[in-house]
Protein backbone atom coordinates (compact mmCIF):
# COMPACT_ATOMS: atom_id res chain seq x y z
CA UNK A 1 0.00 0.00 0.00
CA UNK A 2 1.51 3.05 -1.21
CA UNK A 3 1.64 6.03 1.43
CA UNK A 4 -0.37 5.47 4.22
CA UNK A 5 0.13 8.76 6.23
CA UNK A 6 -1.91 10.49 3.90
CA UNK A 7 -4.90 8.30 2.93
CA UNK A 8 -7.93 9.80 4.08
CA UNK A 9 -11.05 8.04 5.37
CA UNK A 10 -12.42 8.40 1.57
CA UNK A 11 -10.03 6.44 0.25
CA UNK A 12 -10.35 3.54 3.12
CA UNK A 13 -13.55 2.88 1.22
CA UNK A 14 -11.43 2.62 -2.38
CA UNK A 15 -9.20 -0.20 -0.13
CA UNK A 16 -9.66 -3.88 -0.70
CA UNK A 17 -10.01 -5.93 1.45
CA UNK A 18 -6.51 -7.48 1.66
CA UNK A 19 -5.35 -3.40 1.62
CA UNK A 20 -7.32 -3.11 4.52
CA UNK A 21 -6.38 -5.63 6.65
CA UNK A 22 -3.13 -4.89 6.08
CA UNK A 23 -3.33 -1.17 7.06
CA UNK A 24 -4.78 -1.95 9.92
CA UNK A 25 -2.00 -4.60 10.78
CA UNK A 26 0.53 -1.58 10.22
CA UNK A 27 -1.60 0.58 12.02
CA UNK A 28 -2.09 -1.52 15.29
CA UNK A 29 1.99 -2.45 15.08
CA UNK A 30 3.12 1.01 14.85
CA UNK A 31 0.94 1.68 18.10
CA UNK A 32 2.56 -0.94 19.53
CA UNK A 33 5.81 0.15 18.77
CA UNK A 34 4.86 4.05 20.36
CA UNK A 35 3.53 2.56 23.42
CA UNK A 36 6.36 0.30 24.03
CA UNK A 37 8.74 3.50 23.32
CA UNK A 38 6.49 6.42 25.54
CA UNK A 39 6.76 3.40 27.81
CA UNK A 40 10.34 3.19 27.93
CA UNK A 41 10.98 6.75 27.91
CA UNK A 42 8.24 7.18 30.85
CA UNK A 43 10.78 5.01 33.17
CA UNK A 44 13.51 6.38 32.02
CA UNK A 45 12.22 9.65 33.32
CA UNK A 46 11.34 8.34 36.93
CA UNK A 47 14.42 6.57 37.49
CA UNK A 48 16.77 9.53 36.43
CA UNK A 49 13.81 11.56 39.30
CA UNK A 50 14.55 8.97 41.39
CA UNK A 51 18.00 9.18 41.16
CA UNK A 52 17.74 12.75 41.46
CA UNK A 53 16.85 12.22 45.09
CA UNK A 54 19.13 9.96 45.77
CA UNK A 55 16.67 7.01 45.58
CA UNK A 56 16.77 3.73 43.82
CA UNK A 57 13.95 2.85 41.75
CA UNK A 58 12.93 -1.02 40.46
CA UNK A 59 10.75 -1.25 37.95
CA UNK A 60 8.28 -4.27 37.71
CA UNK A 61 7.00 -4.65 34.18
CA UNK A 62 3.25 -6.12 34.14
CA UNK A 63 3.62 -9.10 32.73
CA UNK A 64 0.68 -11.24 31.84
CA UNK A 65 0.17 -13.86 33.53
CA UNK A 66 -0.50 -17.55 32.00
CA UNK A 67 -4.11 -18.92 32.56
CA UNK A 68 -4.02 -21.48 34.78
CA UNK A 69 -4.99 -24.72 33.45
CA UNK A 70 -7.69 -25.67 35.78
CA UNK A 71 -9.55 -22.21 35.22
CA UNK A 72 -13.02 -22.78 33.88
CA UNK A 73 -12.83 -26.50 34.98
CA UNK A 74 -15.94 -28.04 36.31
CA UNK A 75 -16.00 -29.44 39.81
CA UNK A 76 -18.42 -32.66 40.47
CA UNK A 77 -21.12 -31.79 42.97
CA UNK A 78 -20.25 -33.89 46.34
CA UNK A 79 -23.83 -33.14 47.83
CA UNK A 80 -27.33 -33.75 46.62
CA UNK A 81 -30.49 -32.53 47.88
CA UNK A 82 -32.55 -35.52 48.99
CA UNK A 83 -35.47 -34.67 46.92
CA UNK A 84 -34.55 -32.41 44.32
CA UNK A 85 -31.46 -33.81 42.62
CA UNK A 86 -31.34 -30.43 40.53
CA UNK A 87 -29.96 -29.27 43.82
CA UNK A 88 -26.31 -29.80 44.02
CA UNK A 89 -22.96 -28.68 45.77
CA UNK A 90 -19.52 -29.07 45.25
CA UNK A 91 -18.04 -28.21 48.66
CA UNK A 92 -16.75 -25.37 47.47
CA UNK A 93 -17.62 -21.72 48.19
CA UNK A 94 -20.38 -20.74 50.25
CA UNK A 95 -23.07 -23.24 51.72
CA UNK A 96 -26.04 -23.01 49.94
CA UNK A 97 -29.32 -22.94 52.39
CA UNK A 98 -30.85 -25.68 51.34
CA UNK A 99 -28.33 -27.70 52.70
CA UNK A 100 -27.46 -25.73 55.56
CA UNK A 101 -31.26 -25.38 56.50
CA UNK A 102 -30.65 -29.46 56.63
CA UNK A 103 -27.64 -29.04 59.08
CA UNK A 104 -29.80 -26.85 61.14
CA UNK A 105 -32.69 -29.01 61.26
CA UNK A 106 -30.04 -32.14 62.85
CA UNK A 107 -28.78 -33.80 59.74
CA UNK A 108 -25.33 -34.83 59.00
CA UNK A 109 -23.40 -33.16 55.94
CA UNK A 110 -22.53 -37.00 55.29
CA UNK A 111 -26.18 -37.84 54.73
CA UNK A 112 -26.19 -35.95 51.47
CA UNK A 113 -22.95 -36.87 49.97
CA UNK A 114 -23.35 -38.31 46.05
Amino acid sequence: MSNIKNISEKSLHDLSEVELQSFIENAEKALKDKQANKRKDVIAQIKELAASIGVGVDILENEKKAPRKNQGVKVAPKYRHPNNNDKTWTGRGVMPKWLRELLDAGHERSEFEI
